[in-house]
């Protein structure tokens, strides 16, 4: 019998969430010719992409309101997967019912809490029960399943036609500086060089400093004195200890860069562990939020 290569290519991009998430429309607008795979948690995303279920994964990892997605930052450096692109996308929530319904007919919001927190003034404005969905396009879902004409769901614009439901008003978010930042991930590393000498890389790592005085002034004394901007700096604890935290970056340029290459040995001196998560190239919108 012939074997079968568990990791064949499956043109499929893994996702957290159900059909008409955000992060669903990421993997669209980025990899339109690749095949959205919905998994129910961030973890199921990761193992899809691991056991060969799906070629890429499309994983949120911050936004400008509600900071960083907590989760990504504990599952990244445990997983043996590499980060080998970002997209920046504008997060607009649209309220939408089932075919027919008017505002005076809502009584219930349904949606993240997150997506509520950022709609706070449409709700109040109605008077409306904000009611927490496990994510946008669930809750969408939710809505045209219960076939109740009394709850509305906060959503992206592509759950409407996926759930049958119409869109009563658009883009109903606070704030319109709301942008989630998704980090593209694969099994392997993408050997990404430059092609032009502006071309601008991230490089996204984490690293653990030594226990000694001033690791971690001392740690990041390369990066100030090579020129090398650091755009992300954050800890976190790991193993339940309080003396146990680990660092996550993200840098401007290239290991291959002279000034990056410097700043990274000078890293590795004071530090215990340091791990490259990715090498990749800027999104576009990257600078001009």
């Amino acid at each position: 019998m012939q074997d079968i290569n568990p990791l064949a290519p499956t043109n499929k991009i893994s996702f957290q969430g159900d059909y008409g998430a955000n992060s669903d429309m990421a993997c669209r607008d980025m990899f339109p010719d690749m095949e959205p795979l919905p998994c129910p948690t961030f973890e199921d995303a990761f193992v899809a992409l691991e056991n060969g279920d799906a070629d890429l994964a499309m994983i949120p990892i911050e936004n400008t309101l509600a900071g960083r997605v907590a989760d990504i930052h504990y599952l990244l450096p445990l997983s043996r997967l590499h980060i080998v692109g970002e997209y920046f996308m504008p997060i607009r929530f649209q309220l939408m019912v089932l075919p027919g319904v008017k505002h005076d007919e809502i009584r219930t919001v349904h949606s993240h809490i997150h997506a509520l927190g950022q709609c706070r003034k449409i709700i109040r404005s109605h008077g409306w029960k904000a009611v927490v969905a496990g994510d946008t396009a669930g809750a969408a879902k939710l809505v045209s399943e219960k076939g109740d004409r009394s709850m509305a769901a906060l959503a992206p614009r592509l759950a409407a036609p996926l759930y049958g439901l119409d869109i009563i008003a658009e883009n109903v978010e606070d704030s319109e500086n709301n942008i989630t930042r998704f980090v593209v991930l694969a099994r392997d590393e993408d050997d990404q060089k430059r092609s032009t000498a502006d071309e601008l890389f991230i490089t996204t790592f984490v690293f653990n400093v030594r226990n000694i005085p001033a690791a971690l002034y001392k740690a990041m004394g390369g990066f100030a004195t090579n020129g090398v901007n650091m755009t992300k700096l954050e800890s976190y604890q790991i193993g339940g200890k309080f003396t146990a935290t680990q660092f996550y970056a993200d840098i401007e340029g290239h290991p291959d860069d002279a000034p990056v290459r410097r700043a990274l040995e000078e890293l590795r001196f004071f530090s215990e562990k340091v791990r490259i998560l990715g090498v990749y190239k800027a999104h576009e919108m990257r600078g001009k939020l």
